[in-house]
């Protein structure tokens, strides 16, 4: 057994991306059953209560190991929410966004396993010396917030890392069928994140319309979308394409504030739906079981 599958506990090296329209226990429930890791993205809630129903909610639905993801410097609560999980059995989370000794001591107080997210080399060399068990590093092809400068595709940033660190690396971007788990592994990955691909899927509770924006998406159909100090990968629409043609601030013309009711009623105009660069190689919707497994077989 690897090194990242004893820190999961599953039976694929793979974990589904913690992306907030993803919190649905039945999608984490699907995920887990499927033989890979399920994810709550817990970055921007802080409600203990709210939590505690959805930690239980997936624990009715499955006896499988499943995680969550905290968003170091974005939420207060932090520290409740882990004494919460690791009440409630959870055994491993992923943290991103922050410094990991700032949460890391509570953390291993708690017994608990965990690994860092980050968008560049130095950042995952960084997380391990400071006791993370794993790395996810997600590349420039990842759907999600980015930051505004140059980033590395995985091709790079895989390799870059796994000659920096002893500890298990996940690649996170451009991954959604077996040739992408197999290209992540033989560069160095013990396993993969995935989160557009899961986007699309039976069980995950994005909008139709957004699933088959992500099943329409061509090859360079995405492009970074500039919000302020960050950047989110979206889909190309008909919109967004005529305002990049006509060099119009892209800043200006969107608010993050509106992703969630664009992505929830498929009103793109308001705000471009997400998607990672692997959009262009998901040709249907299918269900997760059948995701994982054509992508380890």
């Amino acid at each position: 057994m690897s090194k990242l599958l004893e820190v999961l506990g599953t039976k694929h090296p793979i974990i589904q991306g913690p992306i907030g329209h993803l919190n649905d226990p039945k999608m984490v429930a699907a995920v887990c059953e499927a033989g890979a890791f399920g994810m709550l993205a817990l970055g921007f809630i802080t409600d203990l209560e709210k939590i505690g129903q959805m930690v239980a909610q997936v624990k009715d639905l499955t006896d499988k190991p499943f995680g969550a993801n905290l968003m170091i410097a974005m939420n207060p609560n932090n520290d409740a929410i882990l004494e919460l999980l690791a009440e409630a059995g959870v055994k491993t989370v992923t943290t991103s966004a922050g410094s990991p000794k700032k949460i890391y001591p509570k953390i291993k107080e708690l017994g608990m396993k965990v690994l860092h997210v980050g968008l560049a080399a130095p950042l995952a060399a960084k997380a391990a010396e400071a006791g993370a068990d794993g790395v996810v590093v997600s590349g420039a092809e990842s759907g999600g917030l980015r930051t505004t400068g140059p980033e590395s595709s995985n091709l790079i940033l895989i390799p870059l890392v796994c000659d920096m660190v002893d500890v298990p690396v996940v690649a996170a971007g451009g991954i959604a069928d077996r040739r992408g788990f197999q290209a992540a592994r033989a560069l160095g990955a013990e396993g993969v994140q995935i989160g557009t691909a899961f986007l699309a899927s039976e069980e995950s509770p994005a909008s139709q319309a957004w699933k088959e924006a992500i099943v329409g998406c061509s090859d360079g159909g995405t492009t970074l979308l500039p919000l302020g100090g960050m950047a989110m990968r979206t889909i190309i629409n008909k919109k967004l394409g005529e305002l990049m043609a006509s060099g119009a601030d892209l800043d200006k013309e969107y608010e993050m504030g509106n992703a969630g009711k664009a992505w929830s009623t498929g009103d793109f105009d308001l705000f471009p739906a997400g998607g990672g660069q692997i959009s262009a190689l998901i040709k249907g919707i299918r269900p997760v079981r059948d995701i994982i497994e054509d992508m380890v077989s």
